[in-house]
């Protein structure tokens, strides 16, 4: 048996001091580590603390959303009632808008027994003429209702001449334009757009485009649009329609007529206008009056009173 004898060299002073050396370096790295370890448990916690806060904080506000979302839901409803609502209000003060207007021609016209009549052509007419004329929707619905108010001044003219059947003395025709300024006073400081245009149209559809008509002598583009679009289609209506002094012309008559006061009553651009659009004018009088009009005649005599005037 050998018998082995192990030198750990623990006697030796130097290895000694190497060992201790050794045990303080690790003394100090596990402390280290211990330090580092503390600081990533505190950082956890408090990471772990934030994450918490942040969860609750979003649970939070998902809930605020939630009920701001209802109440979202219920605002719309709500609204949207009120809308259906102001909208009905809305079209009922347009009907009663449009049935104090129509109220108001009938009593300047009340004597007519075509006045209903009248009152319809007239509106459809002028809105024809305007969309083909390219004006806004608003500007086509204030001539179609403002139209039929443009006679409204003859409420101060007296019967005698009005319903006259024969030629009207110089006095009397003098009588008879003064409608044009009875209407636009009667009319003058409204505060609504339609009865606006209406006093506008009032005063100036006697106008004539080459400055011969009254109440002013206005010519060309200084006579309102709405009053030059009046001005034929009421002159269309006229010439078409049963008169105390006249039957009704044909409509090729009617519209020679027309044709002949192109660039002198009418505005040439709407005279163009209406006479490419003829049919639908047609079309308009056949339903209103519920018959079809004459459009061709070979034995019409004009009346005494368009023999001199048959334009207005």
């Amino acid at each position: 048996m050998i018998d082995l004898e192990i030198q750990d060299g623990s006697d030796d002073p130097a290895r000694t001091a190497d060992y201790h050396l050794l045990y303080q370096r690790e003394l100090e790295r596990s402390a280290a580590l211990r330090s580092e370890l503390e600081i990533a448990q505190n950082q956890s916690h408090a990471f772990a603390r934030e994450l918490s806060h942040l969860f609750q904080h979003s649970k939070k506000q998902r809930r605020e959303l939630a009920s701001t979302n209802s109440q979202l839901v219920r605002y719309a409803s709500d609204l949207r009632t009120t809308i259906t609502e102001l909208r009905g209000a809305n079209q009922e003060l347009q009907e009663a808008y449009r049935d104090t207007i129509f109220r108001l021609v009938l009593a300047s016209e009340y004597k007519d027994k075509d006045t209903g009549n009248h009152i319809s052509r007239m509106s459809r007419y002028c809105t024809l003429l305007a969309r083909r004329m390219g004006l806004s929707q608003q500007e086509v619905d204030n001539i179609s209702y403002a139209a039929p108010m443009h006679d409204v001044g003859k409420i101060g003219i007296p019967d005698s001449i009005i319903l006259k059947n024969g030629m009207l003395s110089d006095n009397e025709f003098i009588i008879v334009k003064s409608h044009t300024t009875i209407g636009s006073v009667i009319l003058e400081n409204a505060r609504g757009a339609v009865l606006q245009t209406a006093q506008v149209i009032a005063l100036s559809h006697h106008e004539h485009w080459d400055g011969g008509g009254y109440p002013q002598g206005s010519r060309h583009a200084t006579i309102p649009l709405p009053a030059r679009i009046v001005a034929l289609t009421d002159t269309f209506d006229a010439l078409t329609s049963e008169r105390p002094y006249k039957t009704p012309y044909p409509i090729d008559l009617s519209c020679e007529i027309i044709r002949e006061e192109r660039g002198k009553h009418f505005d040439p651009e709407i005279v163009d206008l209406f006479l490419t659009s003829i049919d639908d004018f047609v079309s308009i009088k056949r339903e209103i009056d519920k018959r079809e009009p004459v459009y061709t005649s070979t034995t019409v005599v004009l009346s005494e009173r368009d023999r001199k005037c048959p334009v207005g």
